[in-house]
């Protein structure tokens, strides 16, 4: 009884702690005069946002904003970090509300949505029909535009990145006219506009080739890091019963990048999805999951405790069922932060398979060095990707998806900045390549070091938008001032 006492006290000091620092950080800093993204760096005055709602209203505001002199950015959700979706004095096209699913056809396994849908949307249409998409993010609250224009990926490791289902999509281009663009029609645009970040035109609708829904088995196994590469494919990638896998690896000062607890999702054909089927509500439990990432956010003993609670959380998970839609929409709202003088901003790292150990060996010392507050990494399998002109996947690696909590301020972005440009240099030495949604940390050095394919990439951007009617701080960060 003593025991069970002390426990429920230490649990009880824990959360205590957990809410204090929540209660003490967790603030709007937000200013309703100007518009950021998730990042909040660099927030700017635009001329106004305008909602997009239907495609000859989409199509007069090209005109307007080509005929006064004024730069287009889309958004979607506004969750990339690198301001991608807006410009100062621009107009920021919000395509949220442009979301209809325009037609299912479970014959052909497609769905054809409009760029605002959601993949909460896509799922819901689609789950009745006892489909599922075969590739996106982990969290299903990203529009399906926006996905498609980062070229994403997620945790299937048999499909690809997002591109390999995108069948076609209709683009409104800066001259004002509407193309449908395929691998046969309109196709140079087709690896432009796939992972082109919104600098080639509004994507109006996306037709999506579609799976079966299916039945997992949820496995979890702890591993190190330096067997993770031939665990994955002697254990996992040679499995084709095996059809998700993601991974995390510790940031625990206990156990500092070389502890992993991989997480399968084994297709199960004993039983029929049944009760499986039905959609899993939201985010649940969110308060305690934001209170302990809190606590991750803010000491070493801290990212300890959280690591422990992760190992208790995935043993849970042994054994468990779960559809392929409901393993598709994990809950993201716990890591949600809006504290005034921070931020978690994500950095994503490619590192071929055979590199891997190697890799996260020579960044620990940097990390260490650098005093990057590392909150979290996530690993996925992203296979080889040739077709997107710029594609982050030019071989089979693994993505080490990185949480940082930096400061906010200039001099702390500037130190930040140094970091991970030091890290960028570990990921060159060990051929790897990053992703381009999240923080402009990366030189122009780098960023054409990694993307060789860049100067056609800007030299198409001339080609199909010659005035640069869609414009983003990205673009400006790295088309280069001799170009």
């Amino acid at each position: 009884m003593k025991d069970r006492g002390k426990k429920a006290a230490a649990l009880a000091l824990l959360l205590g702690l957990c809410l204090y620092v929540y209660m003490a950080t967790d603030a709007p800093d937000q200013n309703p005069y100007l518009i950021t993204d998730y990042s909040r760096l660099r927030p700017v005055k635009v001329d106004r946002v305008v909602p997009g709602h239907e495609e000859d209203q989409l199509v007069e505001l090209v005109r307007e904003a080509k005929a006064k002199g004024l730069t287009l950015s889309i958004a979607g959700q506004r969750h990339s970090q690198g301001g991608h979706t807006y410009y100062k004095d621009g107009i920021m096209v919000d395509m949220t509300s442009f979301n209809r699913i325009l037609d299912v056809d479970p014959a052909r396994r497609t769905i054809r949505v409009q760029a605002g849908a959601t993949w909460e949307d896509v799922q819901e249409a689609v789950n009745p029909y006892g489909l599922s998409v075969k590739v996106m993010q982990s969290q299903n609250i990203f529009t399906v535009g926006g996905s498609i224009s980062i070229n994403a990926h997620g945790r299937d490791i048999r499909s690809g990145s997002l591109i390999k289902s995108v069948e076609s999509f209709r683009l409104l281009l800066a001259d004002g006219t509407i193309q449908t663009v395929s691998r046969s029609e309109n196709e140079d645009l087709f690896p432009l506009a796939l992972g082109g970040y919104g600098l080639f035109g509004i994507i109006l609708d996306v037709t999506l080739t579609l799976t079966e829904d299916e039945l997992y088995r949820i496995e979890t196994e702890p591993v190190t890091t330096a067997d993770y590469s031939e665990y994955f494919a002697n254990k996992v990638q040679a499995d084709p019963q095996i059809r998700q896998h993601l991974a995390r690896i510790s940031v625990a000062p206990d156990s500092f990048l070389t502890e992993i607890v991989a997480i399968n999702y084994r297709l199960e054909n004993k039983e029929p999805l049944g009760p499986y089927r039905k959609l899993k509500a939201g985010d649940q439990g969110v308060l305690p999951s934001k209170l302990l990432f809190q606590l991750n956010r803010s000491s070493d003993w801290g990212k300890n405790v959280f690591w422990q609670t992760q190992h208790k959380y995935y043993d849970s998970l042994q054994g468990d069922l779960i559809s392929r839609n409901n393993a598709m929409r994990s809950k993201s709202a716990f890591m949600e932060y809006t504290a005034a003088s921070s931020h978690d901003l994500l950095q994503e790292y490619f590192i071929p398979v055979d590199r891997f150990a190697d890799f996260v060996s020579a960044v620990g010392p940097i990390l260490q060095e650098e005093r990057l507050n590392l909150l979290n990494i996530t690993v996925r399998y992203v296979q080889e990707d040739r077709e997107s002109l710029l594609s982050y996947a030019a071989k089979d690696s693994f993505a080490l998806v990185c949480l940082f909590h930096l400061p906010i301020t200039s001099e702390g972005q500037a130190r930040s900045q140094k970091a991970i440009q030091r890290l960028l240099d570990a990921v060159i030495d060990h051929h790897g390549t990053y992703y381009l949604p999240y923080a402009p940390f990366p030189s122009l050095e780098q960023f054409r070091a990694v993307y060789p394919q860049e100067k056609s990439f800007f030299e198409k951007k001339r080609l199909y938008d010659p005035g640069g009617l869609f414009r983003s701080y990205f673009y400006e960060e790295y088309k280069g001032d001799d170009r």
